[in-house]
């Protein structure tokens, strides 16, 4: 039997937030709990990240803005548009993230697939956060590869209900990342970036449609775009109780839809690297649950 896909996590994950605060951070730290209680890390247990350096952020992210979060400075109209205070934990959260989403890339690329517990940070474009994105984990990660001569060619597949405005507009120029977007049509951003492929789906989109949507996309995509590494952002978010969806995905609905995506990177020999995105539910427990189908699928597919 092979052994399971590596699994990246840091107790920072989870930062300290004011009492009351609509982003349920305990998630992560109960993620984790999760998935160590199914044994679904395998015997070695975590990967434990190391939080990514200033040079490697600069890459994807001006460095005023850069600046601004580790010194907690920025201005109030940027905390706001954040919507998370501008503290150290919550700096030192957002680099754990990121270095997390770059170290399960690297060990993709060795094993075939790994997966962070958190990361998904899409709305945090190049001079700002956004939509609790302080950095943006994906695109700091794919130019830290891209500079190394790791890759010469990355696929985003963003499947939060939400877009991935922040992504497209870091990697609009670039022919070296290909951003592939498909959200709910009237959910957050009002304002909507142009990624390389955007999928707008209406209100109340449910299992059938939407994985019929998906597999008539990504095989063709895999296909043309001929990437080094795909980036999985697994949101949970396009569930039917998600408090900021607008979707109607079941729990059989994004198990079908993570086992489709990593299935079809694995068959197609291509790396694939999973992170969390978005998932918003007052029931910690049914949430966290909801987001360990990413880890669970993925060492069910490398154990077959």
């Amino acid at each position: 039997m092979s052994p399971p896909p590596p699994i990246v996590h840091h107790p920072a994950f989870r930062a300290e937030m004011p009492a009351g605060h609509r982003f349920p951070m305990d998630k992560f730290s109960r993620l984790a709990t999760v998935l160590e209680s199914e044994g679904v890390p395998g015997s070695g247990g975590f990967v434990r990240p190391e939080p990514v350096d200033v040079e490697t952020l600069r890459l994807a992210h001006d460095e005023a803005y850069v600046r601004g979060v580790i010194e907690l400075t920025l201005p109030p109209d940027v905390v706001r548009r954040i919507g998370m205070p501008n503290t150290e934990s919550v700096a030192a959260r957002a680099r754990a993230a990121t270095g997390g989403t770059l170290l399960a890339a690297r060990l993709a690329l060795e094993h075939g697939v790994a997966c962070n517990t958190a990361g998904g940070s899409h709305h945090a474009a190049a001079e700002s956060g956004a939509g609790f994105c302080v950095f943006n984990d994906v695109a700091v990660a794919a130019r830290r590869l891209l500079a190394e001569g790791a890759i010469r060619k990355a696929l985003v597949v963003d499947l939060d209900v939400h877009q991935g405005d922040g992504t497209a507009r870091i990697f609009e120029d670039d022919p070296n990342v290909f951003t592939f977007s498909m959200h709910a049509e009237k959910n957050f951003p009002h304002r909507k970036a142009a990624s390389d492929l955007d999928v707008e789906l209406p209100d109340g989109t449910d299992d059938g449609p939407y994985l019929a949507k998906l597999t008539e996309i990504l095989p063709d995509l895999l296909s043309a775009v001929r990437p080094d590494i795909v980036f999985f952002n697994a949101g949970v978010d396009p569930h039917a109780d998600d408090k900021l969806g607008r979707l109607a995905l079941t729990d059989e609905g994004l198990a079908r839809r993570e086992a489709y995506v990593l299935g079809a990177c694995l068959s197609s020999d291509t790396p694939v690297v999973g992170v969390i995105g978005g998932g918003y539910d007052a029931d910690i427990d049914r949430l966290a649950a909801r987001h360990a189908i990413l880890h669970r699928t993925a060492k069910s597919l490398c154990s077959l």
